[in-house]
């Protein structure tokens, strides 16, 4: 076996390698002048598992297509079986037509990952009514989630903590992880203008005075969500608001805006940042590579 660092999963690749003790390293990814992306291996994985770890944020389709190079090659050389470890994979929320002539970009992208590999894996996937990777891959696909090491890290700094999900698409993350540390849990209702303008309400009361509200998501991506949110738990008394989540996508400058309204954030290392403090490795390490 053999795990294999793609451009965007630098970050992981190694930390799971080492926690198997199994040998590592990186695809090697430049671009042709005409901005075409050229991948390289330079070592011999005839007969061998090979494991392509890519995290799909920023240039999202170059990743995509990294990958698929990378998967065809490795497979032309001679390796056994190539597996896709994804600790974030895109193109999730498109699941059904909602206007006319749109791309259902999660079956299209689904069955490209299904031609070029063996099997998926990846994390948290932002999944609606398709609720099983099972119904989007024809190849062996397994949900994997960071819901357990979310829950340690409140546990570990957070006191007195009320969970709140900002969203019905949320909120089975946000009862999950309050479940596991036997607190309570609330959500909020969200309308949704465009991505950026939200409104969110709690759909039932309940007491905050004194007492850490913590906000528990799948994605942040513009930080809208959390910020509207965070303004309702603060009405109604929260001493301290917190936010944690699975994929800390955070663009157009969210993460500075939700530190200059005071939110407290923290996220998984499935995507790089300056609050990714959870690290998934050993879920990858101990539930992927068999």
């Amino acid at each position: 076996m053999l795990i294999v660092s793609c451009s965007h999963g630098r970050h992981l690749g190694r930390l799971i390698a080492k926690k198997l003790r199994m040998p590592h390293s990186n695809l090697i990814v430049d671009k042709f002048p005409d901005d075409e992306i050229r991948v390289r291996f330079d070592f011999n994985f005839k007969n061998r598992n090979v494991f392509l770890v890519q995290s799909f944020y920023k240039n999202i389709s170059d990743c995509i297509i990294e990958v698929i190079l990378a998967s065809k090659t490795a497979k032309e050389l001679g390796a056994k079986k190539v597996v896709l470890v994804a600790p974030y994979f895109p193109y999730m929320r498109q699941d059904k037509r909602f206007h006319k002539g749109e791309a259902v970009s999660q079956r299209i992208i689904g069955g490209l990952i299904d031609k070029y590999f063996d099997a998926v894996y990846a994390m948290d996937p932002h999944l609606h009514r398709k609720n099983i990777l099972g119904n989007i891959f024809k190849i062996r696909a397994v949900k994997l989630t960071a819901n357990n090491l979310i829950a340690d890290y409140i546990k570990k700094h957070i006191k007195n903590p009320v969970i709140m999900g900002p969203d019905e698409e949320s909120y089975k993350w946000a009862k999950n992880v309050a479940e596991m540390l036997g607190v309570e849990s609330r959500i909020l209702k969200k309308k949704r203008y465009s991505s950026y303008h939200v409104e969110v309400k709690l759909n039932k009361k309940i007491g905050l005075g004194g007492r850490d509200a913590v906000i528990v998501d799948d994605i942040v991506s513009t930080g809208h969500t959390i910020l509207e949110t965070a303004k309702v738990l603060r009405k109604l008394g929260a001493k301290n608001v917190h936010c944690l989540c699975v994929h800390g996508i955070f663009v157009d400058n969210a993460l500075s805006k939700l530190k200059n309204a005071g939110i407290k954030v923290v996220s998984t290392n499935t995507i790089p940042s300056k609050v990714s403090k959870i690290d998934v490795s050993g879920v990858f390490s101990h539930d992927v590579i068999k």
